[in-house]
């Protein structure tokens, strides 16, 4: 069984993550097949050299994940339900056209911490007073208000009273609750980062907001364009900038928040803020100018998409507007949902996920760099210090497009950025990598160098 375990060894999530991720990866890559029987836990125990009590917790944490079952009389077995989907990977239900999914957005929903998340969901059951399951206030539950308030304080520098931090269903949402609220006082023109998102800008097109492009550079958002540009309010994304990957420079920051207190309103998405590999994250920009700005954040990357999880710190002036629209579009977040989330941060349980994910996530990035510095030495890489994803600025001369279809055809998704760029700008892509384990991003890189050959 050691053998099977190639992700077993040294590590910084503890000997439960350790033999957890080991096990994880061997079923998603088929070393491990359906229905196979593993060795009981004492066995395994003695075979690892660890305790067995090591051992039954990673069982339960796989067995709560879905890739494990346990039966009286037939011992732990791998579930059934999985298919390799190209050589050397498992996943549930991939889409036929692509084989290698590197396209920006998504965490590595297997990491989902399934087993601490239905403790939190038991733990908050059972502590919650009737009056919790009732039709929420719009603004959030205070228990979750006030343990978001001190983590954000703690991990990300935000000033944020409770009070003043709003429960909201991702951050979509939140950004969507907030151009109501900044239409309704006659502000629509706002500017965003060029390029930026497409789901952005589309979501910004759909509320009636006229986007005014600055440009990023090195540096991240030039701040000099945006005073220039007219805009009463902008929407960055600071701690690594979608798709460019670029982090906000400290003297771009100071300029912000400058900008802002002579009256501008700076919009935060803290976009991938949990995930920087070199050094230590920066703070928000928030807390330059906590009344000129609203902090928007969710669990999307961090956790899971689905659970449509998210929250805003806003100044005193938007704080009753925004908790009226959100009153009105929704009544207010699932209840339950909050009160897990609040056991989970007050049991210090997303702190120790991200310990357990970042080393993980880290390794990845280190080994599609490598990658495609050997297969696509060409392209410029952008981006890598932080994030979930790579910006690769292609040769000049070759269309996004193109080189995207090319690598499709050879079962590989990436994003263009042209649909999130509304000026001129040299072609480009964005490769994520969270979901995708070391060996196949290498396939991968040498497959996406193919296909800009091709493109060239």
């Amino acid at each position: 069984m050691r053998e099977l375990l190639i992700e077993w060894g040294d590590g910084a999530d503890g000997l439960v993550g350790r033999v957890v991720r080991g096990l994880r990866e061997a079923v998603r890559e088929g070393r491990l097949g359906a229905g196979e029987r593993l060795p009981g836990s004492r066995a395994l125990a003695a075979e690892l050299g660890v305790s067995r009590g090591v051992v039954v917790e990673a069982y339960e944490q796989l067995a709560a994940e879905g890739y494990l079952v346990g039966r009286r009389g037939s011992g732990t077995r791998v579930a059934a339900g999985v298919a390799v989907a190209g050589p050397g990977r498992v996943e549930r239900a991939v889409p036929a056209e692509w084989r290698y999914d590197l396209k920006p957005g998504t965490p590595d929903l297997g990491a989902f911490p399934r087993a601490a998340w239905a403790a939190a969901v038991r733990r908050a059951l059972q502590g919650a007073a009737n009056s919790e399951l009732g039709y929420p206030d719009p603004a959030g539950l205070p228990l979750l208000r006030g343990e978001l308030a001190a983590y954000l304080g703690r991990v990300r520098g935000v000033v944020a009273r409770p009070e003043r931090v709003a429960v909201v269903s991702g951050v979509g949402q939140g950004l969507a609750l907030l151009l109501q609220v900044l239409a309704a006082g006659g502000r629509r023109r706002i500017a965003v980062e060029d390029p930026g998102s497409p789901g952005t800008l589309e979501l910004l097109r759909a509320h009636g907001v006229r986007p005014v492009g600055v440009r990023v550079d090195e540096e991240g958002l030039v701040v000099g364009e945006l005073a220039a540009s007219g805009a009463q309010a902008v929407l960055v994304t600071p701690a690594h900038q979608y798709p460019t990957g670029v982090v906000l420079s400290a003297r771009r920051r100071t300029e912000l928040a400058a900008w802002a207190r002579a009256g501008g309103l700076v919009i935060e998405d803290d976009y991938d803020a949990e995930f920087r590999y070199d050094r230590e994250p920066l703070g928000a920009v928030q807390g330059l100018a906590p009344e000129r700005t609203v902090y928007l954040g969710s669990l999307s990357k961090t956790l899971a998409p689905g659970l449509r999880l998210g929250w805003a710190v806003l100044p005193e002036h938007l704080r009753e507007e925004f908790a009226h629209a959100k009153q009105y579009a929704d009544l207010g977040t699932g209840a339950i949902d909050q009160l897990a989330f609040a056991a989970l941060l007050e049991s210090g349980g997303y702190d120790r996920h991200l310990r357990t994910v970042r080393p993980r996530y880290r390794a990845r990035r280190d080994a599609l760099v490598e990658a495609l510095r050997t297969h696509l030495s060409e392209a410029e890489l952008r981006g890598v210090a932080a994030g979930l994803h790579l910006y690769l600025d292609l040769p000049d001369g070759v269309d996004e497009q193109t080189v995207a279809d090319a690598a499709l055809r050879r079962g590989v998704r990436v994003a263009t950025v042209g649909p999130g760029r509304l000026g001129p700008g040299r072609p480009a892509i964005a490769v994520g990598y969270a979901g995708v384990v070391e060996q196949r991003l290498r396939d991968a890189a040498a497959l996406l160098g193919e296909a800009v050959r091709e493109a060239s």
